[in-house]
């Protein structure tokens, strides 16, 4: 680790660098929409790798799948399973856990390197690693076949396959879908978050991942001259995941592209019908990069 990492590392664990704690995953997206609706700054985040883009999809889908299995309607139940689907999907392809193992392994590397460091909050370094050490305990014991309820589930494997195909869940495509939505709202609520539950693990394992990564970047104000703003990336340095915050009077949407040596963001503006056209203006937006 270079002392620019360490620099960054340190700052995150001593006492004057006031970050809040990670919250669970539906409560941070409930906060994120009251946030947009009070018309807080958008902030917009691209994955600079393959990894970090199944991550923050998995992410993405867990927070859905809570939010709508807490709506009292069938409708609310069925999106909600459309999410469980979709994470199933995701977290079929590959190993994702291990993957996610992976990241924990190096979190827990790089923060053990602190310990002995002067000036860093040693009470915080040790929760933080002790909640990561739980998260890989908890990641190990599910094991390697923890999806094979999912799978096996002759439920899920028909909602799954009629869902392939435009309005294939209706009823008369999938009786035993629809006498299912019929059950009263809490025992709905009930057999989702036993199915969800699953994937727990996994879930709060990325959402305290991706709630390290986003705090290990610092903010830079920069200004994207007549809609554009590119900068070269160190070569010894990986980030992962780019963060890029607008004030939302601006109306502005980033197109960002990026990969280990080069960043570009194009500003586009949003027209009254929906369209994107590149915006000519000097613009000003605060950038995060965070490895």
């Amino acid at each position: 680790m270079n002392t620019d990492d360490e620099r960054e590392e340190s700052a995150r664990f001593t006492p004057e660098g006031g970050h809040a704690q990670n919250t669970a995953m539906s409560e941070e997206a409930q906060q994120t929409t009251q946030a947009v609706a009070a018309g807080a700054p958008l902030v917009f985040e691209q994955p600079l790798n393959e990894r970090m883009r199944t991550f923050l999809r998995l992410d993405f889908l867990y927070s859905q799948a809570l939010y709508h299995n807490e709506m009292q309607s069938q409708w609310g139940s069925r999106a909600a399973m459309g999410s469980l689907l979709d994470i199933l999907a995701i977290a079929a392809r590959g190993d994702v856990r291990a993957d996610v193992q992976k990241e924990l392994e190096r979190h827990l590397a790089q923060l053990n390197v602190f310990q002995s460091k002067p000036g860093v909050d040693s009470a915080r370094l040790r929760t933080v690693m002790s909640n990561l050490l739980r998260l890989r305990a908890d990641l190990v014991a599910c094991g390697s076949n923890y999806l094979a309820g999912l799978k096996d589930s002759e439920f899920l494997s028909a909602i799954k396959h009629r869902s392939a195909i435009p309005g294939g869940t209706c009823e008369f495509d999938l009786p035993a879908y629809y006498a299912w939505q019929q059950h009263d709202a809490a025992r709905r609520r009930s057999d989702l978050l036993q199915w969800v539950g699953t994937l727990m693990p996994l879930a709060e394992a990325l959402q305290v991942l991706l709630g390290l990564l986003r705090e290990s970047g610092t903010p830079q104000q920069v200004v994207a001259v007549s809609g554009q703003y590119s900068q070269s990336l160190p070569a010894g340095r990986v980030y992962q995941l780019m963060r890029v915050r607008i004030d939302k009077a601006l109306h502005l949407v980033p197109e960002i592209s990026g990969h280990r040596l080069m960043m570009l963001v194009r500003l586009m503006r949003q027209e009254a019908d929906g369209r994107l056209r590149p915006s000519d203006a000097d613009s000003s937006f605060e950038l995060t990069l965070c490895a």
